[in-house]
């Protein structure tokens, strides 16, 4: 049997907004400026705001870029399959995605940087030594840690190439359903390895919450697509 696995869109709501009012407070503590707390008492200087080369605001960006994709994924096959169980899965995937981008946007506003850093490649924050940029282990498995390099389009590991997205506008019914749950399995496992990243390097709290939310919530949803394209004659791509 299938494993389906909803989320409520108000619960995902709620979850996200609690998630966002956190950040704003940790931001706000970062932005703490020492002055005294009206008893007399000199408050000790709050830490600063993430930097922007940093692990935090590089994986607040990058993640926004990954997540907007499998936002758009999901659009495409929903309008090109009638199957419920995959129109579901579609509907969850975007609406989570969807959120947590905004949450991730929503701070890089919060520390004052910029959404998209000049002359900064995609990745740099996951410095070499500590994470691997290939496909291999981005799952969170092991792998070589060689340099993702981007091409037609896919910035980091997991996106579709422009290539692929151009497949799945064009293709329909079941062909559409294989190739949805197989791009968004690529797209799943470079995510996980990217959150990992974040669980390990972000010193903001709040988003290394959420990247290990990521992590948890990515890898059951690779469980219900591995269900999925088994009952579809299909499987993974290697």
């Amino acid at each position: 049997m299938t494993r389906a696995r909803r989320v409520p869109w108000v619960a995902g709501s709620a979850v996200a907004l609690a998630l966002l009012f956190g950040g704003v407070a940790t931001v706000a503590s970062a932005r703490g400026d020492g002055r005294g707390d009206g008893t007399g008492r000199v408050a000790a200087p709050a830490p600063r705001t993430p930097a922007v080369d940093s692990a935090d605001a590089g994986f607040a960006r990058d993640m926004a870029v990954h997540h907007q994709q499998a936002v758009e994924m999901s659009f495409l096959v929903r309008d090109r399959t009638g199957d419920e169980e995959v129109r579901r899965l579609a509907y969850d995937i975007a609406n989570t995605q969807a959120n947590q981008r905004g949450m991730m946007l929503g701070w890089l506003d919060l520390w004052e940087l910029p959404k998209a850093a000049a002359g900064q490649e995609p990745m740099a924050w996951m410095a070499d030594g500590h994470e691997g940029h290939g496909m291999a282990g981005m799952d969170g498995t092991a792998g070589p840690a060689s340099r993702y390099r981007a091409h037609d389009g896919s910035l980091m590991p997991g996106m579709a190439t422009r290539t692929e997205l151009d497949r799945l506008r064009s293709a329909s019914g079941r062909k559409a359903e294989v190739l949805y749950l197989q791009l968004m399995t690529d797209h799943h496992k470079g995510g996980i390895g990217m959150a990992n990243g974040c669980a390990r390097l972000c010193t903001v709290k709040v988003e290394k919450r959420l990247a290990q939310s990521m992590v948890e919530a990515q890898r059951s949803e690779l469980d219900v697509m591995a269900d999925m394209l088994a009952a579809r004659g299909a499987k993974p791509r290697p």
